[in-house]
């Protein structure tokens, strides 16, 4: 394989390799009953929430939670699949599931950007961002679970090392 793509198998390795403990620890908790996850855990939901301001992640919306329900079961099996490929590297088989992963990633994360960005959080009974300045900051937190898929889509679609026509022998 080409030099050049290894420096992203590397960065989307991490990617994926990251994942498998932030989606247990710390995603799935709006699914689970109370009192599942260690207090230390809740702690640090609530730490995060109260300082990135971040309503969705301690009561989200149903559509929100749809799309945490996609992580759990649909994207999570395949953090660790994805993470062998890229740290193996060379894994041509990657392209179809990587492809499929980073549109519905990069899908999901344009409506999450957009509530952020438009919806008015002074109802939620949870701080949401009031400013511009929050809703940068927030908007910061989930941007690279956008920009890393639409990286890995853009590298699996024109990358010729995976978009390379398989030759197939004539006899």
């Amino acid at each position: 394989m080409a030099a050049g793509p290894r420096w992203r198998e590397r960065l989307f390795a991490l990617y994926f390799l990251s994942h498998v403990p932030v989606t247990l620890l710390i995603d799935l908790q709006p699914l689970l009953p109370a009192g599942l996850h260690p207090q230390g855990l809740v702690e640090l939901l609530s730490w995060y929430a109260a300082t990135f301001r971040d309503p969705m992640m301690l009561q989200p919306p149903e559509w929100f939670k749809a799309f945490i329900y996609c992580e759990a079961f649909l994207q999570m099996p395949f953090f660790p699949v994805a993470a062998y490929a890229f740290l193996k590297g060379g894994c041509r088989w990657i392209r179809t599931p990587a492809i499929i992963y980073s549109t519905h990633v990069a899908t999901t994360l344009v409506a999450i950007l957009a509530h952020i960005l438009f919806h008015d959080f002074s109802g939620s009974e949870h701080l949401g961002p009031q400013t511009q300045r929050e809703r940068l900051v927030l908007l910061s937190v989930y941007a690279p679970y956008l920009l890393i898929p639409l990286l890995i889509l853009f590298t699996m679609l024109y990358n010729p090392h995976y978009n390379a026509a398989e030759k197939r022998k004539r006899k």
